[in-house]
């Protein structure tokens, strides 16, 4: 990879880190389109696969004291099951199917009934959404969008939702590094010195987070991660839709 290059994926992991330092969520959102635009899409999934461990990881140990278990282990157990499924189809979409999914989600769990309002406590939910949010890390590359929505469901504020969060992360982005790494075997390209760029950048982009997630206050932290998610999303469908039109 040029150095060029790799300066470039320097400062976007550094931004991306701390934008989800802010909000537990969106910087992996922007990281993996950017990731997508440079490198195929296994070796993409990959390395984000690594900076988001290290981000996340770094985060829930920042915000360890703010952590809720009880979602962790169910949300859990959904993404054993889909590793399971996954794993015995081993399919990898292309380009634009895996952006148009990524920025579709978060509008349709938008849509939700009342009734079916997500609730980060119930282990019954937290399965389920566990289950659907990994089908969709294997597809897209992240889940964010859909784990955002469950845990902005429920009454938890915004120390417990980024901690929490981050735990979880931790799980599914192992659980995606196992599958596209040892069962779909496509990071034999991966450039380990780039990524151990991408940790060094997520560690310092979190940790410069934190003083801005403390002046903050739920209102404004559910207000600005409404529109954030809002605005991402927006710009993959359009880029996906784009990419679809224009294929022979």
């Amino acid at each position: 990879m040029a150095p060029t290059t790799i300066l470039l994926l320097a400062v976007v992991m550094t931004g991306t880190a701390f934008l989800s330092g802010i909000f537990g969520m969106a910087g992996g959102l922007v990281l993996i389109g950017v990731l997508l635009a440079l490198l195929p899409l296994p070796e993409a999934m990959a390395l984000h696969a690594v900076t988001q461990m290290a981000s996340n990881g770094w985060r829930a140990f920042l915000w360890r004291r703010h952590i809720v278990w009880r979602p962790i282990a169910a949300i859990g157990g959904g993404f054993a099951s889909a590793l399971l499924l996954w794993s015995l189809l081993r399919w990898v979409p292309g380009k634009p199917v895996a952006l148009l999914a990524l920025g579709v989600t978060p509008f349709l769990v938008k849509l939700l009934p009342k009734g079916l309002a997500p609730d980060p406590r119930s282990p019954v939910q937290g399965l389920a959404y566990g289950t659907a949010a990994m089908s969709l890390m294997l597809l897209t590359g992240v889940s964010g969008p859909l784990i955002d929505r469950f845990f902005l469901g429920g009454g938890l504020d915004r120390r417990q939702i980024v901690a929490t969060k981050a735990a979880c992360q931790i799980l599914g982005h192992a659980t995606k590094l196992v599958y596209f790494g040892a069962l779909v075997d496509q990071t034999a390209g991966l450039d380990w010195t780039v990524a151990g760029v991408a940790i060094l950048c997520s560690m310092l982009g979190t940790t410069l987070a934190r003083r801005i997630l403390e002046a903050m206050t739920d209102v404004q932290y559910r207000r600005w991660t409404d529109r954030l998610i809002a605005v991402v999303s927006g710009y993959y469908v359009a880029y996906g839709g784009w990419l679809l039109a224009a294929a022979p």
